[in-house]
């Protein structure tokens, strides 16, 4: 299991790659998603051991039903037994220190967000369709409410599909393009395409975030990580995020 970490004053941010875990074929290995049709049993045994080599409580895990909009709840504590009460949400925000949350993507922009001083940390999940809704803002502006100062967040983005790969029809880039100019981009083949992660880097900026990190790995182009969109049915990676 290869888990990308990063430590900053007190914030700890990871992101995960396929491998490690107990999935089958096409799901495998570490498949950290639990609606693509996997074994659930393989996915609690993935997010467990996912959870032990980051050296956090598996039960301390927020994750998300994620719906590709802008909504954010702000939670402190896990939800309850069962998952069925799960909100539909793109982002989650917490200021109780000690609580992971997690953010599952196969090509989308994972976005992890820590004001270590105020002890408030935020994840996100910033697709096409959440970029253009504003999920990323939206995300820094629940911390604020809980005392973050945009100035001293930090935001870290994880593996995604990169504006080289991400093709779309001339419209859609148009219509993206016309709310995010940055994601404006054009695959290396010369037809259209969207930058989601110039995209998020551009909100965070926008909203007062001075330090964006970005994942070199672009999961189209890396078969060490999910990509829905060179492989369909596929698990999903997870990126996580919590503050001592």
């Amino acid at each position: 299991m290869t888990l990308e970490q990063h430590h900053e004053s007190g914030a700890h941010f990871a992101f995960t790659d396929r491998w490690g875990g107990v999935s089958a074929v096409p799901y495998e290995e570490l498949n950290l998603g639990g609606a693509v049709g996997d074994d659930p049993a393989a996915v609690r045994a993935n997010r467990a051991a996912a959870a032990k080599e980051l050296g956090i409580d598996p039960d301390l895990v927020v994750w998300m039903n994620q719906v590709h909009g802008r909504d954010v709840a702000v939670v402190d504590g896990p939800w309850g037994s069962g998952g069925a009460d799960i909100p539909s949400v793109d982002a989650v925000v917490t200021a109780r220190r000690g609580l992971a949350l997690a953010v599952l993507t196969a090509d989308c922009t994972p976005v992890l967000l820590a004001d270590p001083v105020a002890g408030v940390a935020a994840a996100a999940h910033a697709g096409r369709p959440g970029l253009v809704a504003g999920v990323v803002p939206a995300a820094v502006e629940a911390m604020v409410g809980l005392g973050a100062d945009p100035a001293r967040i930090v935001a870290r983005t994880g593996p995604a599909v990169c504006g080289h790969c991400y093709e779309v029809p001339a419209e859609m880039r148009e219509a993206v393009a016309a709310v995010v100019p940055a994601a404006w981009a054009e695959t290396s083949w010369g037809t259209p395409a969207v930058d989601v992660v110039a995209g998020v880097h551009v909100q965070l900026a926008e909203a007062g975030v001075p330090r964006g990190h970005r994942s070199p790995v672009c999961t189209l182009e890396s078969r060490d990580h999910f990509s829905y969109r060179r492989d369909r049915v596929t698990g999903r990676l997870a990126g996580y995020v919590w503050l001592e």
